[in-house]
């Protein structure tokens, strides 16, 4: 009896040591996720928000989310006048609302400068209120600058892109203040990627334009 109490007693320590690394492990755990979400917090105070429209938000997302620097890609609405449009009511050109996506990236490996390299390439910003057969103020080619540097930038970007070779027609964008920035329903998020073999719209429109996207910037792709 006296041995079976010791083996009882022995198996009880054991249970509870167990029982005690497993809560020093599952606190472990939970510390190193809250340390990782600090230091993501702490990373993205040095990040920047550009806020851009280029025709279908599907399409430029797109091609923002495969840059280097870019740590987010929204899509949504701007440049408006009714608060909280929806993608019904902006599709009917009423409310004002530009289709937008809102980068938040990096300016320590992609300048604004560069973003809006990106901007010019791709799309047409010399077509006013339409981008190929989507037609409409919906449309528009618009930049939405968030402070006065992203102002002067953006308007010296568009000036030296009118002066060069890159489009024969005259630029048409809009260079606008940001007021409010509408983040678009659920399904329009990351939408290439998740509909590619499913709508003939990512195949016959968004496709065509990541490859000439993706050959001219290769050097500013993730890996």
């Amino acid at each position: 009896m006296k041995i079976y109490s010791l083996l009882i007693s022995a198996i009880v320590l054991i249970s509870a040591c167990n029982s005690n690394n497993q809560l020093v492990e599952k606190d472990n755990s939970q510390t190193n996720t809250l340390n990782q979400t600090i230091e993501k917090m702490d990373n993205m105070k040095d990040y920047e928000l550009a806020t851009l429209g280029g025709g279908c938000f599907w399409c430029v997302e797109a091609i923002y989310l495969e840059l280097k620097g870019v740590e987010k890609v929204v899509s949504g609405y701007a440049g408006g006048k009714i608060k909280n449009p929806s993608y019904r009511e902006i599709s009917a050109g009423t409310t004002g609302h530009a289709e937008v996506i809102q980068v938040t990236y990096d300016p320590k490996v992609i300048s604004y400068a560069e973003v809006l390299e990106i901007f010019w390439h791709s799309h047409d910003p010399t077509t006013l209120n339409r981008q190929g057969n989507d037609v409409g103020t919906q449309y528009r080619s618009a930049i939405f600058y968030h402070n006065e540097e992203q102002k002067a930038i953006a308007e010296k970007s568009l000036k030296d892109t009118d002066a060069s070779d890159l489009w024969d027609d005259p630029i048409v964008t809009e260079i606008a203040p940001l007021d409010v920035f509408y983040k678009a329903e659920d399904y329009h998020q990351n939408y290439y990627n998740l509909n590619r073999d499913k709508n003939p719209y990512c195949s016959i429109v968004i496709a065509p334009k990541l490859v000439k996207f993706r050959e001219k910037f290769e050097d500013k792709l993730k890996e």
